[in-house]
């Protein structure tokens, strides 16, 4: 028997089942398939032009830059503006996502490199999975589209997130999950972030760039 096999069988004696009962398996399955909801905040649950507000408001509150622009042609222009008013070298790290790769980043100055980070890159851009109004946060989900490596190594880091993916409250986020990617499954990593990376760990002294980027700006494309 495994440690986890002990483990297992100690909590069913102290719960005196032994783990086929069918009431109790029916009642996992019913939950686990039903994916039912607890208190979701009333905060959230805003019109789209408002909740775009909201997640401007707590986003930089959290000490990320965020800018709204009208259409995806418009997030090349911006993030060579970013990245010249913060005296950063015009250069920039991608992953292999449709979107980004549509945009007409040859309008630009900018140096562009795709694929994962290896550490040595200043600068990156990735496109946002979804967004949460409720805490400005950033929801990416790993690939090649956008390597994770992205979201921690380089120093500063630019997300684009379109309006129309952006959700309320994290039950939505999940929803949307499982509509995209089907019951049971999700991409091997979901990486929640909000705000630049940031510690106060020693002697309570915020120090940015802890565990991943210095700065964060955000580029919200309110197509509608």
């Amino acid at each position: 028997m495994s440690a986890r096999d002990e483990i297992l069988a100690s909590v069913r004696r102290s719960l005196k089942v032994n783990g086929s009962e069918g009431p109790r398996r029916a009642a996992v399955a019913a939950r686990l398939s039903g994916s039912p909801r607890g208190v979701v905040p009333a905060r959230g649950q805003l019109d789209p032009k408002e909740r775009i507000g909201l997640f401007k408001k707590m986003a930089e509150s959290a000490f990320a830059s965020v800018a709204v622009v009208q259409s995806a042609g418009d997030v090349p222009a911006e993030a060579a503006r970013w990245l010249r008013d913060n005296n950063l070298p015009a250069t920039l790290r991608m992953g292999e996502d449709p979107r980004l790769a549509a945009m007409p980043w040859e309008s630009t100055a900018l140096d562009l490199a795709k694929g994962r980070s290896d550490g040595r890159d200043l600068n990156a851009v990735s496109h946002a999975f979804s967004g949460v109004a409720e805490s400005g946060t950033l929801i990416m989900t790993s690939g090649p589209e956008n390597p994770s490596t992205l979201n921690f190594l380089p120093d500063n880091h630019i997300v684009v997130l379109s309006g129309a993916d952006l959700e309320g409250d994290y039950e939505s986020v999940f929803d949307r999950l499982r509509a995209k990617y089907g019951k049971g499954q999700m991409p091997r990593t979901v990486n929640m972030i909000t705000g630049p990376s940031r510690s106060a760990d020693i002697a309570q002294t915020m120090l940015l760039g802890a565990h991943g980027p210095r700065k964060l700006h955000i580029v919200i494309v309110d197509a509608a």
